[in-house]
């Protein structure tokens, strides 16, 4: 926990924000993996985690502001329960430490919200992303289930997105220890990665560095040789001399912030000439959308500068033909990089995305594109100090949309097909860092670590 006086701090500014009424902030619930009592690893939800800090199921918040009073309803264990738990902090014990005084047992709460919705007064709820809080909505306040989408605060969401974006020096912090712990990841993954080995078996051992951490993955690893596809998950697939390993990882700290970094390396401790001249175009594409980072620019301009270098290079090398900008104006280089240039990152991998990307990464002014690869950026708008992000280029060969693109005629004024063909199995290649957005520029996040080609090979043959 942050001290007490974080805590209230924001729920404060959060109240006075909203003005009136109940908002509602549900907690998360333990979830059965194949029957109730064996369960996941449990994940508070983030909102409920910034506003009380406490990381413990079953429990929801209630800030009545109205009558200027805040509630956490809960169930004590029973002594049942600790014979299989051991001894643990009591939910009015965790309340106190974070300023909450008023603690009532769940069966408490449905009365109260129809006493609350009974004297008219509006209840603010965010949208639910697991049904068993979809449900408990719908029961607690005489939603249709099907309804319980429309019926969500649009003035909570922004208000909350609000606060959250601007990470303070403490939650930098926590992000920062996330980082470092996976660069350690990452550096295992390097360790580990070998002919013979499989992908399992090094997600495997990059898991158990962010376990040792003090807590756990931020996501699923993406580890792979078919760095092609942009969210392949590890299979049972053996390396091979000759390769990319495309790592994709993140650890999340004890305080439940992430850390999300990519590295792309050779199997055999030595980049192919190929292999070298597209890793040397995306890591250009990389430095060139970090230095132009700082607040007041929009990151939609530095994902399209990205874009730019990312066919300059192509250009260069044969793969893509003509002029770069009119080649991004046009959108073909989304062949080649057809996701965003990064999204934003602190208590989730993708931060706040469940409260909606439009209110997030886009504004009332700046809508999100519906065009191929521009769909796919999840932050948009200008930049603020505070923020934290991530950058993340890459280049994607991947047969199936080549050969449905060339089929389809597209784009042959700005793409070379013929030569692209001796480029089929290539893979992918992809470098991701995290970057607080400071008052002149950006700082990026975590110790030093190799980032370059000639960085990487001179790590790598340690």
């Amino acid at each position: 926990m942050f001290s007490q006086e974080t805590y209230i701090n924001r729920r404060s500014r959060l109240q006075a924000d909203i003005g009136g009424g109940i908002i509602l902030l549900p907690g998360n619930d333990d979830s059965g993996m194949n029957y109730k009592d064996n369960i996941y690893p449990f994940r508070q939800d983030s909102c409920f985690l910034y506003f009380t800090g406490i990381d413990q199921p079953g429990l929801t918040f209630v800030m009545d502001i109205d009558n200027n009073r805040e509630i956490l309803f809960g169930d004590e264990l029973t002594i049942e329960a600790i014979m299989w738990t051991g001894p643990v902090e009591t939910i009015a014990s965790l309340a106190a430490k974070v300023g909450i005084k008023d603690v009532r047992p769940t069966s408490a709460l449905p009365d109260f919200l129809a006493r609350a919705r009974s004297s008219k007064q509006p209840v603010h709820f965010v949208p639910p992303y697991r049904g068993d809080t979809t449900v408990k909505l719908s029961e607690w306040l005489d939603i249709p289930v099907a309804a319980i989408p429309q019926q969500v605060s649009v003035a909570l969401i922004k208000a909350i997105v609000r606060q959250r974006a601007i990470k303070t020096a403490e939650e930098v912090h926590e992000i920062e220890m996330a980082v470092n712990t996976t660069i350690d990841m990452q550096l295992k993954a390097m360790e580990l990665a070998a002919a013979g080995v499989t992908e399992i078996a090094i997600a495997g051992g990059i898991q158990a560095v962010a376990i040792a951490g003090g807590g756990n993955i931020s996501f699923p690893v993406i580890l792979t040789v078919n760095g092609q596809i942009l969210h392949n998950h590890p299979h049972n697939t053996p390396l091979q001399n000759g390769q990319l390993v495309l790592c994709d990882c993140g650890a999340e700290n004890a305080m439940r912030y992430a850390g999300d970094l990519t590295r792309t390396h050779p199997v055999n401790k030595k980049f192919t000439t190929a292999q070298k001249e597209i890793y040397d175009i995306v890591h250009h594409a990389y430095q060139s959308a970090a230095d132009a980072v700082k607040p007041g620019i929009r990151f939609k301009d530095v994902h399209l500068l990205a874009c730019e270098k990312l066919a300059e290079g192509l250009i260069a090398l044969g793969l893509m033909k003509g002029n770069a900008a009119e080649a991004v104006a046009a959108g073909a280089h989304t062949l080649f990089f057809p996701c965003g240039l990064g999204h934003m990152l602190g208590l989730d991998i993708h931060d706040m995305e469940n409260l909606g990307e439009e209110y997030v990464g886009y504004t009332d002014t700046l809508h999100k594109s519906k065009e191929f690869g521009l769909k796919s950026l999840r932050l948009g708008r200008e930049l603020e100090e505070g923020f934290v992000l991530t950058i993340e280029p890459g280049i994607y060969i991947n047969p199936m949309l080549n050969d449905a693109w060339q089929a389809a005629g597209k784009h042959t004024a700005f793409i070379n097909y013929e030569k692209l063909a001796a480029y089929k199995n290539f893979g992918g290649v992809r470098v991701e860092d995290n970057f607080l957005i400071t008052a002149d520029g950006g700082r990026k996040l975590g110790r030093p670590f190799a980032s370059t080609a000639n960085e990487i090979e001179q790590l790598i043959a340690r």
